[in-house]
């Protein structure tokens, strides 16, 4: 079954931001987004920008593209 965009983002985002040890608490510092932002982000509650995309894919140091792949 393929996943829809925003839950294949969200899904993804959570999955990279524990591999890589930090908390939303930390990623949300490192990005400069609030901590709920990140939570509503990996729930799939937010329709995020491309500007928040691209911090995101920065604070994970990952290319924006790994957070759109399908696995």
């Amino acid at each position: 079954m393929k996943k829809d965009l925003i839950e294949l983002f969200s899904s993804n985002m959570k999955y990279i931001r524990l591999k890589s040890g930090l908390t939303q608490e930390e990623l949300s510092f490192k990005v400069g987004l609030h901590r709920n932002y990140i939570s509503d982000t990996e729930r799939g509650r937010r329709n995020i920008s491309l500007k928040a995309v691209e911090k995101i894919a920065e604070g994970l140091g990952v290319p924006v593209v790994e957070l759109f792949s399908q696995k």
